[in-house]
């Protein structure tokens, strides 16, 4: 019979003695040299990256202004980055970020630069905007990625809790439905470059693009930094026949169907801020 081919026993290597000190010795020596590496005159160890907070509802000034702060830059540095930094926004924004800076934390170093940060910002914004429920949400309301975040940023804005965010939205698609003006303050206080609750009969009058109370459909631009919430409150907001809102108290938002039913809660808001004896949270007319 033929004998069967078997590989060859692998025996364990043994080292000698003087062996094992070799490698000992070269151990040792591949240290030094890595610690002598590290220890070079003039080698600075990696920089811990700083971080950056961006909270929701920022808009864009108020960004640039931090990026600024952060970066230890002359104020409008940021600002002026903007014209150069070849952001990848939509076409629809026509250059201007607002609405795309997103808002979270980010990591800044003493390398980091102003295009670079709003370049991150604004690639953050876009891959939120991407997400399936966002992208599908928006394609099934007939809105472009802008005009989810320009709606995304009025819910922001007028929201006073998360829990807020779908009925504020569905307040905005009613009107929309039915050709009526948004008639949304927040919009207002972004024409007048401020923040306020209290909106004047004379302020719902101006000429601007962005007055919503005059003129009909969402305005131009989105008017802050939304959050994610919002994006996602935007294209899926819950069902409701509400047309208006006022927060009557704070913490105590009320939604109606009715012109009727909305007079009623706005005369407890003023009774409420007579009471008080000072501004509260203005009627907000959805």
């Amino acid at each position: 019979m033929p004998r069967e081919y078997r590989l060859p026993s692998q025996r364990r290597t043994r080292l000698t003695r003087r062996g094992r000190l070799a490698l000992l010795f070269a151990a040792i020596a591949a240290v030094a040299v890595a610690v002598m590496v590290t220890l070079l005159p003039g080698e600075e160890a990696p920089e811990t990256p700083r971080r950056l907070l961006i909270p929701e509802g920022w808009r864009a000034p108020q960004v640039y202004a931090a990026i600024d702060r952060e970066l230890k830059l002359p104020p409008g540095s940021t600002k002026a980055a903007v014209a150069t930094a070849a952001l990848p926004l939509p076409a629809e924004a026509k250059g201007n970020p607002e609405g795309f800076l997103f808002p979270a934390t980010y990591p800044v170093t003493s390398k980091t630069t102003p295009g670079e940060l709003l370049t991150y910002m604004v690639r953050t914004a876009n891959g939120k905007l991407a997400t399936p429920a966002v992208a599908n949400g928006g394609r099934t309301q007939g809105m472009t990625p802008y005009q989810t975040a320009t709606l995304a940023s009025i819910i922001e804005a007028e929201a006073d809790t998360r829990a807020e965010m779908g009925k504020v939205a569905r307040v905005v698609h009613n009107r929309l439905a039915k050709s009526m003006p948004l008639q949304m303050d927040s919009t207002l206080n972004y024409a007048l470059n401020r923040s306020t609750v209290d909106v004047t009969l004379g302020d719902t009058r101006i000429d601007h693009p962005f007055n919503t109370y005059e003129r009909q459909g969402l305005p131009p631009t989105p008017i802050d930094s939304p959050g994610l919430a919002a994006m996602a409150a935007a294209v899926a907001p819950p069902p409701g026949d509400w047309l208006f809102f006022v927060t009557v108290k704070p913490g105590d938002t009320r939604f109606s169907a009715t012109y009727e039913e909305h007079k009623k809660h706005v005369a407890e808001f003023n009774r409420n801020r007579a009471a008080a004896g000072r501004a509260q949270a203005g009627p907000r007319a959805g």
